[in-house]
């Protein structure tokens, strides 16, 4: 099974290119499903499949075509298939405090609960097998770069954390519950996340595997745009997820500017190829992929076959157009050197942390955790300096 991913900045078009690249598989002959995790949906929109349908779904997969059915995350479905105790004790927490029902409803959704629910579904289509490609499309950057840290920060908190906080609630519930009028969390809710969890495992390898998965960043020739896409590329490879292509989205046609001799489009082009060149250098040897500015908006089957062929041409969508090793370890004389790739990052936003089994890199506001393998967990990292586009830690 092959896992595709789209990212980018809200309103770059991923969702436009996440349903043409699963209309043109299914075309293919794949059997294609593609699932937006964006809170704010419109993939189905792409498709120009009424409301009604929608909502008869309730967040489950609807055929399009043959081959082809897309699902658009319903959360508050999710949450009474999957969170359970773990929701209502929250839930019960906010309504503590005085806040208003609807409001502790709405408070309970907690940060990180759309993306451990979008993960679950990563890992059930993959373990079933019924599709031949799973095609996501991600809410904005730092949502994107959330769902991909997210198995890490599970197995975490499960390994160092769960165990000691079950046990001390099972201690000190009876007696702080007497003291308290702030409700404590049960047996019940423990195991909520620890049956999650047990089904998470495994998503993390899935998507670190370049073989089965790739990350799409979809950018836009604009300024901001681009420097968020940078910062993504580097947070997807410190995370270890295969980033395989680079589309550049909405591009001013040269054809308009010939036909309508307009200086504001004039203008608007000649920034746009400045920053495509800039999109270009940066990302290479990555492949970018440029898409024009349409005349009219992208819906319907007729103009995503048109966009598919627009970025795609005859390859087939499911094609690894690039695949790198993100980090890897080299032996030199009886030390090693860690290698992480990491375009653009500068020598003074790279801090180093050790812990029991691993390494802990930060940059900026994002970390990663890179696992040592049983040679490694006794060696101390000695230092960390940056070469052209990797960071290199030497371990002693």
């Amino acid at each position: 099974m092959r896992i595709i991913l789209f990212s980018g900045k809200g309103g770059v078009g991923k969702t436009t290119i996440s349903a043409a690249t699963g209309y043109r598989l299914a075309e293919l002959g794949k059997k294609v499903i593609v699932v937006s995790l964006d809170p704010a949906h419109s993939l189905a929109d792409s498709f120009d499949i009424p409301e009604e349908t929608r909502r008869k779904a309730k967040g489950l997969p609807i055929k399009v075509m043959d081959n082809l059915e897309i699902q658009e995350i319903d959360i508050q479905e999710e949450i009474d298939r999957y969170w359970g105790e773990v929701y209502r004790f929250i839930e019960l927490l906010f309504s503590t405090t005085g806040l208003h029902e609807i409001l502790s409803e709405e408070l309970a959704i907690l940060p990180g609960m759309e993306e451990i629910t979008s993960l679950l579904y990563v890992n059930k289509y993959y373990k079933e097998g019924n599709y031949d490609v799973l095609i996501l499309d991600l809410p904005p950057t730092g949502e994107s770069i959330r769902f991909v840290s997210m198995p890490t920060v599970m197995k975490w908190y499960m390994r160092k954390i769960f165990k000691t906080e079950r046990l001390i609630m099972k201690v000190a519930r009876p007696t702080v519950g007497r003291m308290t009028d702030v409700p404590l969390p049960d047996d019940e809710y423990f195991k909520a996340l620890e049956t999650f969890y047990e089904r998470l495992k495994g998503v993390d390898e899935i998507l670190i595997s370049p073989d089965v998965t790739s990350i799409r960043i979809v950018s836009n020739p604009e300024k901001m745009v681009l420097k968020e896409s940078q910062r993504a590329f580097l947070y997807f490879l410190l995370f270890g997820v295969n980033v395989d292509a680079v589309i550049v989205n909405k591009i001013i046609p040269q054809e308009i500017i010939e036909r309508e001799n307009c200086q504001f489009f004039k203008n608007w082009l000649e920034i746009q190829k400045r920053y495509v060149k800039e999109i270009e250098d940066y990302f290479s040897p990555v492949p970018v992929f440029k898409v024009p500015l349409l005349e009219e908006e992208v819906v319907g089957l007729e103009k995503l076959e048109k966009i598919a062929n627009i970025i795609y041409g005859e390859n087939s969508p499911d094609e690894i157009f690039h695949k790198e090793i993100p980090y890897k370890i080299e032996q030199k004389d009886d030390n090693y050197i860690i290698r992480i790739k990491a375009p653009g990052v500068k020598k003074e936003s790279v801090s180093l942390v050790r812990g029991e089994d691993e390494i802990i890199v930060r940059v900026g506001n994002f970390k990663t955790h890179i696992m040592l393998p049983r040679k490694l967990r006794n060696l101390e990292p000695e230092k960390a300096k940056v070469e052209g586009d990797e960071i290199l830690i030497y371990m002693k």
